[in-house]
C-alpha cells in the first residue's frame, strides 16, 4: 500500500533534483516581486479578493447540486 505524502513533504522529491527544485523556487519569488512592480498598487489583493469570491460561488453552486441530490434519494 502506498504511503500518503504530507503537505510540507515535495510531491516529486525522488522524482525531481533538489538544484531544479531550488532554481523553480527563486524563479517563482522573483516572479512574484514582478508582478508587485508590474500592476498597479492593490490589484493583486483585489484580485485575491476576487477569486475568493468566485471560490466561495462554486462551493455555492456545488452544495446546492449536492442537497438537490440527496432530496432525490
Amino acid at each position: 500500500m502506498a504511503t500518503k505524502k504530507t503537505e510540507t513533504e515535495p510531491r516529486f522529491k525522488d522524482r525531481i533534483p533538489e538544484e531544479t527544485r531550488q532554481h523553480y523556487r527563486k524563479a517563482r519569488e522573483e516572479m512574484r516581486e514582478a508582478a508587485k512592480l508590474l500592476f498597479p498598487e492593490g490589484f493583486l489583493e483585489h484580485r485575491r479578493a476576487a477569486r475568493k469570491e468566485m471560490l466561495l460561488a462554486m462551493r455555492g453552486l456545488l452544495d446546492s447540486a449536492i442537497q438537490r441530490m440527496e432530496e432525490k434519494k
